[in-house]
C-alpha cells in the first residue's frame, strides 16, 4: 500500500528546493527588469509556503516502498511542471496555462518541444528559467535532492531505480546519496567546461550558461529563435557537438575517466557501438545532402555531423533545416530519434545498450534454430546480460512501440497530418523536441490542439521516466493494499 504521508512529505521537500532553483531567475529578471520579476516572486512564495506546511505537518516514514518510489518520482515531476509554469503564465508571456505547462514540462522532461512563434521576445528571466529547467531535469530531479537533502537519505534506492534512466542504475558507491553527488559533480564540472568554452567563442555569458543548460541536458532549448544556426561559428557548433556527445555518454564512464581512466570509453561495448551509429548515419546522410545540394565537403560535415548527433543524442539542437534534405536522409533521422543515448546519460530514446541487447538477442535466437540444444547467453564484454534483465528490455521495446503506434492514431485523430501525427510522437515520447512536417526544425508546435499537447506532455514524462515508472500507476494492482 503506498503511504501517502511519506510521499506527501517528500513531494514538499521538493517544492520547497523548487522555490529555491526559481532564485537564480528571479535575481535575472530584476537586474533585467522587463516585466517578469512579480511573477518570480509569486512563484516563489506559492512553492514555499506550500512546501514548507506539507512538510511540516506530515512525517516521513522510516523506510520508502517501491511503490511509494515510483509515486513520489512520477507526481514529482508532474508538480514541478505545475508550478514550474507559473512564471510564464502569471507574466503574461504565455497567457495559456496549458501552453506554459507544455512549455515547461518539455523544459524538465529535456524534450525541448515549443509553442513559442517567437523565442526572443521572452526577457532574461524566463530564458534563464526556460534553460535552467533543462539542465533541472537532465540529472534528474530526485538525484539531485538525493545528492542535497538528507532527509530523501531513507529509501533513496526505491527513488533512484524509478527515475535513472537506462535498463539498470549505474550505482557508482555503496550508499545512494554519495553517487548522487558523483554523477552531479561530474555534471556540474562537465557543465562549467563548456561554459567556458562557449564564452571563449563569442557568446555572452548569458546565452552561454543557457546553451550549457540546453547541451549537457540533452535538451535543445535556445535564447534564440534560429537554435545553434544562430551563432554562424564552426567553432560554437563544434564546441556544441562535442559536449552533445559526451551528454549521450553514461555518467558513470565519464567519472572513471576523471579519476585517471580514459581508456574506459575504449572498453565500453556500449560507447564504442554509439560511436559507430554516429560514424555510420554521418556517412549515409552526409553523401545524400553533399549529392543532393552540391555544398562543400566541410559545411557537408559540419551540418550532417551536428544534425546526427543532435537527434541521436535527442538533443534537438538545430544548425540546418533538414526538412530541405532527401526523403532518405529523413528516414535515417527517423530511426536515430528511437536509438536515442547511452544508458546513464541524459538522453532520451530507447537507449543505446537496450538496442544492442536486442539485436544480440535477435543473432542468439537465429544460431538457436541453427543449434537448437546450444545455451546461448548475450554478453556485453565481459559481462552477462541476466535473462531478467533481457526480459525487462524486450518489454520495454514492446511498451514503447505500441505506445508510439497509439499515439500516432491519437494525434491523426486530432486532424494531424500523418506525418506531423508520427513526427510529434516520436519527437516527444523519446524527448527529441522538433520533429518533421508542421512540427520540424523551422516550426513550432503552437497549432497542436490542446488535447494534443496535453497527450503529447504524458508522452514525454514517460519517454522520460523509461514508461514503466509512468504506466505502473495505470495499473490496478498498484493501488491495491
Amino acid at each position: 500500500m503506498v503511504s501517502y504521508r511519506a510521499v506527501i512529505h517528500v513531494l514538499s521537500a521538493l517544492l520547497i528546493f523548487l522555490g529555491i532553483s526559481l532564485v537564480a531567475p528571479t535575481l535575472i529578471a530584476f537586474f533585467f527588469k522587463e516585466g517578469d520579476f512579480n511573477a518570480f516572486l509569486v512563484t516563489v512564495a506559492v512553492a514555499w509556503v506550500v512546501g514548507i506546511l506539507g512538510f511540516l505537518t506530515t512525517r516521513a516514514e522510516t523506510e520508502l516502498r517501491p511503490k511509494d518510489g515510483f509515486l513520489i518520482v512520477s507526481a514529482g515531476w508532474l508538480l514541478f511542471a505545475l508550478v514550474g509554469a507559473l512564471p510564464f503564465k502569471i507574466s503574461g508571456f504565455i497567457p495559456s496555462y496549458t501552453d506554459a505547462f507544455f512549455e515547461t514540462m518539455s523544459g524538465f522532461t529535456t524534450t525541448g518541444a515549443s509553442i513559442l512563434t517567437d523565442i526572443e521576445a521572452l526577457p532574461h528571466g524566463l530564458l534563464f528559467w526556460r534553460s535552467l529547467t533543462h539542465w533541472l531535469g537532465g540529472m534528474g530531479i530526485i538525484l539531485l535532492s538525493l545528492a542535497i537533502l538528507p532527509l530523501l537519505g531513507v529509501g533513496g534506492m526505491q527513488l533512484f531505480k524509478a527515475e535513472v534512466p537506462g535498463p539498470a542504475p549505474d550505482r557508482l558507491t555503496p550508499r545512494i546519496k554519495s553517487t548522487a553527488k558523483l554523477l552531479w559533480g561530474v555534471y556540474a564540472v562537465i557543465s562549467l567546461a563548456e561554459t567556458l568554452l562557449l564564452k571563449l567563442a563569442g557568446m555572452t555569458w548569458f546565452d552561454a550558461f543557457c546553451h550549457t543548460f540546453g547541451t549537457m541536458a540533452t535538451g535543445g532549448f535556445s535564447t534564440k529563435n534560429a537554435s545553434i544556426g544562430h551563432y554562424n561559428s564552426a567553432f560554437i557548433h563544434y564546441i556544441v557537438m562535442f559536449f552533445m556527445v559526451l551528454a549521450g555518454i553514461n555518467f558513470a564512464l565519464h567519472y572513471r575517466a576523471l579519476r585517471g581512466k580514459p581508456l574506459v570509453y575504449l572498453k565500453d561495448r556500449e560507447t564504442t557501438f554509439f560511436a559507430g551509429i554516429i560514424a555510420l548515419a554521418v556517412l549515409l546522410i552526409g553523401v545524400d545532402v553533399w549529392r543532393v545540394t552540391g555544398h562543400h565537403i566541410s559545411t557537408t560535415l559540419q551540418q550532417t555531423l551536428f544534425q546526427v548527433v543532435s537527434i541521436l543524442t535527442t538533443t534537438g539542437y538545430v544548425t540546418a533545416d533538414y526538412e530541405k534534405w532527401s526523403k532518405l536522409s529523413q528516414v535515417i533521422l527517423y530511426f536515430l530519434m528511437f536509438f536515442g543515448g547511452c544508458a546513464g546519460s541524459t538522453g532520451g530514446g530507447i537507449k543505446i545498450m537496450r538496442t544492442l541487447i536486442l539485436l544480440k538477442l535477435g543473432i542468439n535466437e537465429i544460431k538457436r534454430l541453427i543449434h537448437p540444444q546450444a545455451i546461448l547467453t548475450v554478453r556485453l564484454g565481459n559481462m552477462v546480460i541476466p535473462r531478467e534483465i533481457a526480459g525487462n528490455i524486450g518489454s520495454f521495446f514492446l511498451l514503447h512501440i505500441g505506445l508510439t503506434a497509439f499515439g500516432v492514431l491519437f494525434m491523426s485523430a486530432l486532424g494531424l497530418d500523418f506525418e506531423t501525427a508520427f513526427a510529434s510522437v516520436a519527437a516527444n515520447i523519446n524527448n527529441i523536441g522538433p520533429g518533421l512536417g508542421a512540427v520540424g526544425p523551422t516550426d513550432h508546435y503552437a497549432h497542436v490542439p490542446v488535447v494534443g499537447k496535453w497527450f503529447l506532455c504524458f508522452l514525454m514524462l514517460a519517454g522520460r521516466l523509461e514508461i514503466f515508472t509512468v504506466l505502473v500507476l495505470f495499473t490496478v494492482s498498484f493501488w491495491k493494499k
